[in-house]
């Protein structure tokens, strides 16, 4: 350069610098006309050096930038050999302290890169990342300079960016394949001066910061890009997907409004990329259809010309060769036509490959960032929550459409999901509600479209379950109270005990019969692809996990989805020796009525179409719950055995846990117990036709399930008192109250006796009142009401039954007696009843054939059956006195274990004879019977008398 330029550029004047740059823009014009590219060469290497890099020279500087600029101006187009030369040292002043020469470079910046154009394009990377750390730069001036910058790289990029190849470039590989010839044009094809690949890893580092400015200038970028067609930034997606999610939680509203829309627009070229590519496939497939069905149409179209016999041989085989080439040739070319306008018209979009897979990773990882953040609620300022509320929904709306874009990539993320959407459904926000509502919707409906069908190898070699070998432990365990263990795991040994080859064959049978089970989204289409299966584990343990959650919709969906699970693939999820077992058992606590039903649903899934054994081993588990959490059976007890006798075979319930509760040491929870299964055998709605079944002891089945009752029922004197009632074993019930004179009348017998008698008032003894009509037929009935009248204090229970006595009393004398006139005198009264009641049977015999509650054929019946009443009698004393001894020593305390027990001497019980059970000819009060004790003789005298009793007191109360 002159020296007048030189002085003029160093300057601190920027008029005067501005002079030195307009002759020095002259000077390199007439340098270009006269083609001195060596001066040129020089000066702008003097520029670079002396002027742009002179650090601690400001003024020096600022010349250099703007001489820098006018020679890229007196260049013009051929200011591209010049450029590596040119655009580093004005690079280097971005970064400058001095605001003004950070002003000047973007100044000088503008200027080369609106001579430069598409050329400029090479440097995009180093301009790109001047310009995102400009964007938050404290001089104003500087930010609307780069701005400006900002705008005119932005105008070329989309111009550009897509197709424009550095002549640079073109020059460097036309000399490296200048010994190529023919290939010269295919290496040309090069790439563009603007490289999306190599761009993507800046964006990504530069997707990490915090300022608002900044964040807004790449998104401004990112949109701009993506809205380039021939650039495909949705392809690169994954490398940036994460930072714009952190976008969405900035307090800035033009940051989160920009980055919203963004995110929506990406959201929607997925869909549209997804929809083209699943037309052209079904396209194609159509048309490759249609093409094999017309090649097989014209294949026997020549079949049938060539059978024809009435034309020569020869000539017919060269018609037939003429035909087939024709014909060929004909469908050949329809087939190329349909394929050709499917392949050939290109679609934008069509050849857009999407990683779905990483982009539902980063879903994934955003829902469970921010469901984890909103747990300490507290500790957040409501906008943060706000914030994070946006990125929750965000993502909730992205991974719904990804059921729809790609519903194949979809299965390794199911057990994740479900972590992260259940606790979603409970949130605070109905938005995010009903977006995790959705998307559980859509995962619901994707694992029901999945197909059943799946080998029996695949399933697990554990099919054969294990009992679990101290279920009572377990139970401590969930329970996490320390009481007193009953005994009922003393039946496991028995329970295990079984053949394995009869267990995988019912595992089997049940799988098969799961596959053959058509679920209601199977005809839906598209169909998922099966290329991975479901990973049930870990699925059943995210979602067992979720019955920690405070939340009550959680926990009942997830009980819901194990409920569909086990029904698509219960023989490989939910066994009875599986973690979750103890889990569900525990869920029975839960205080919401919702959770316990589905619970108690899902439980009876399990062991229905089970084994023996595993039904046992699932009302052991229950039972030892009962006994450790007193509390659930009684809050819970009545609406778990009610729920369970609806899903399940209450028949089966009811003989499973009697045989284990008649085993069971623990003589107070068996009592309890007894207690609560016999007030829902009489209470229950759910319970009627096992009430019906235990009516008839005529049929074997109906007799084995009341012996099993009985033996259980012993434990509680009450109960099965009220069990014979039931099953109109009036006698053995007269019997068991005469056994009741030497039991302790306690404070809870006599309550239980008291309720007895207000469910006699009940519709469910509708059919034991009317039989108060037949006292014939009936005799030992009102033995057994006028037992338990003598039994209760005067109560209210007391004048209930007495009054219900007494209203059908004088029915009964006026039917048995032989006369229709009684005298009144009350002892006459008595001899006549007391005289007419040994001439019943005799005259009752002809009629006593036509009563379906006729006593000789019951007794026949019962004889016939083999129920050993006696034996049952024997049962229920040794029950009570085991019960009684317990008592006594829990009262005495351990001095009581130390020292033996003397026994007093009491009366022999009652002996009930076997003879009447035999005798079938008359009726039971008639029969010949071996003399009883002088005990029976007395409680029998005194229950005759009973109707004179009642005379006495009510004549008693008249006078009054």
């Amino acid at each position: 350069m002159d020296v007048n330029i030189q002085k003029a550029l160093n300057d601190k004047l920027y008029d005067k610098r501005k002079t030195g740059a307009l002759e020095l823009e002259a000077l390199i014009r007439d340098s270009l006309a006269a083609n001195d590219h060596d001066r040129i060469q020089k000066i702008v290497f003097q520029l670079c050096h002396e002027y742009a890099y002179a650090v601690h020279q400001p003024h020096a500087r600022n010349g250099g930038l703007i001489g820098l600029a006018a020679a890229s101006i007196a260049l013009g187009v051929e200011v591209a050999r010049y450029l590596e030369q040119i655009v580093p040292p004005v690079l280097a002043c971005f970064s400058d302290q001095d605001a003004r020469v950070r002003y000047y470079a973007c100044e000088s910046m503008y200027n080369i890169a609106k001579v430069a154009k598409g050329e400029i394009l090479v440097f995009f990377n180093q301009v790109f990342d001047a310009l995102c750390k400009l964007a938050a730069d404290s001089e104003l001036s500087v930010k609307n300079g780069a701005e400006l910058l900002d705008r005119l790289i932005k105008d070329i990029v989309s111009e550009s960016a897509a197709s424009y190849v550095s002549v640079l470039r073109i020059s460097d590989e036309i000399d490296e394949h200048s010994d190529d010839g023919g290939h010269k044009e295919q290496s040309i094809e090069a790439r563009t001066a603007f490289s999306l690949p190599d761009f993507i890893p800046l964006l990504q580092e530069r997707i990490n910061v915090l300022n608002p400015f900044t964040r807004t200038f790449l998104v401004s970028w990112i949109n701009l890009l993506d809205s380039i067609p021939d650039l495909e930034l949705v392809t690169y997606l994954p490398s940036f997907l994460g930072g714009l999610f952190k976008f969405l939680s900035d307090p800035n509203s033009d940051v989160h409004t920009a980055t919203q829309t963004a995110l929506d627009k990406f959201l929607s070229e997925i869909k549209k990329i997804a929809r083209i590519k699943r037309g052209i496939a079904e396209s194609r497939k159509s048309a490759g259809d249609d093409g094999i069905k017309h090649s097989a149409s014209s294949g026997r179209s020549v079949q049938t010309m060539s059978s024809d016999g009435s034309i020569p041989q020869d000539r017919q085989r060269h018609e037939d060769s003429l035909d087939d080439e024709s014909i060929n040739s004909q469908s050949m070319t329809a087939t190329d036509e349909k394929l050709g306008s499917a392949e050939d018209d290109w679609i934008p979009g069509q050849d857009v490959q999407v990683d779905h897979t990483k982009i539902m990773e980063i879903l994934v990882t955003f829902l469970s960032e921010s469901s984890g953040m909103c747990r300490p609620l507290l500790e957040k300022p409501l906008a943060d929550l706000k914030l994070e509320e946006e990125i929750q929904l965000t993502t909730l709306r992205w991974i719904d459409s990804f059921f729809e874009i790609c519903p194949e990539d979809m299965m390794p993320f199911v057990p994740r999901l479900l972590s992260h959407v259940l606790p979603t459904m409970s949130h605070d926000n109905e938005k995010v509600r009903q977006a995790a509502n959705r998307v559980n919707t859509s995962l619901t409906d994707y694992i029901l479209s999945l197909s059943d069908a799946s080998p029996k190898s695949e399933a697990p070699s554990s099919a054969t379950l294990q009992i679990p070998s101290a279920p009572a432990n377990a139970a401590k365990e969930m329970t996490g109270e320390n009481r007193r263990d009953s005994n009922i795991s003393s039946k496991l040994p028995r329970a295990s005990s079984r053949d394995p080859t009869a267990e995988t064959r019912s595992a089997d049978a049940r799988l098969s019969i799961d596959t053959r089970t058509p679920t209601p989204a199977e005809e839906r289409s598209p169909p998922p692809s099966q290329g991975a299966d479901l990973d049930y584990q870990a699925a059943v343990n995210a979602l067992t996990l979720q019955f920690l959650n405070e939340h009550e919709a959680t926990r009942v969906a997830a009980i819901a989805w194990l409920i569909m699970l086990h029904r698509k693939a219960g023989g490989r999820i939910l066994s009875i020796d599986d973690g979750t077992f103890p889990a569900l058992l525990k869920t029975l606590s839960d205080p919401s009525e919702a959770v316990v039903t589905r619970d108690l649903l899902l439980l009876s899934q399990i062991s229905k179409n089970s084994e023996d054994s595993y039904f046992t081993s699932f009302m052991v588990n229950l039972l030892q719950l009962f006994c450790t959490d007193r509390r659930l059976l009684e809050t819970r007890g009545n609406l778990i055995i009610r729920q369970l006798c609806v899903t399940l075979s209450a028949e089966r319930i009811y003989r499973t846990m009697a045989d284990c509760l008649e085993k069971d040491e623990d003589v107070e929870f068996t009592s309890i117990m007894v207690q609560n299964l016999n007030n829902n055998l009489i209470t229950a709605p759910q319970l009627a036709d096992l009430r019906k079944r235990l009516r008839n002891l005529e049929t074997r089945d109906g007799q084995t399930f009341f012996v099993t009752l009985f033996k259980s029922w012993c434990h509680n004197a009450v109960a099965t008192f009220s069990l014979c009632l039931l099953a109109q074993a009036y006698e053995q019930a007269y019997h068991l109250l005469q056994i009741f004179a030497e039991l302790e009348m306690t404070v809870t017998m006599l309550i239980q006796i008291d309720k007895l008698v207000q469910l006699l008032e009940s519709p469910v003894f509708t059919y034991l009142r009317l039989q108060l009509l037949e006292p014939d037929k009936f005799p030992h009935l009102y033995k057994c009401l006028y037992g338990l009248l003598m039994l209760l204090p005067q109560s209210s229970a007391f004048a209930a039954l007495k009054n219900r006595l007494n209203s059908v009393s004088a029915i009964g004398y006026l039917h048995i007696a032989p006369r229709p006139y009684v005298p009144s005198p009350i002892a006459s009264f008595y001899h006549s009843r007391q005289k007419s009641s040994e001439t019943v049977p005799h005259s009752t015999q002809p009629t006593s054939s036509t009563s379906s509650f006729e006593r000789p054929n019951r007794l026949k019946a019962r004889e016939e059956g083999g129920i050993r009443w006696v034996e049952l009698l024997d049962k229920f004393k040794s029950v009570q006195e085991k019960a009684r001894r317990s008592q006594r020593l829990a009262s005495m305390g351990e001095d009581a274990i130390m020292t033996p027990v003397v026994e007093k001497e009491k009366p022999q019980p009652p002996e009930v004879p076997p003879k009447p059970f035999v005798q079938s000819s008359a009726a039971g009060s008639a029969r010949p019977t071996p003399p009883p004790p002088l005990g029976h003789q007395k409680a029998k005298s005194s229950l005759s008398n009973l109707g004179r009793f009642t005379g006495g007191v009510t004549g008693r109360k008249s006078k009054k």
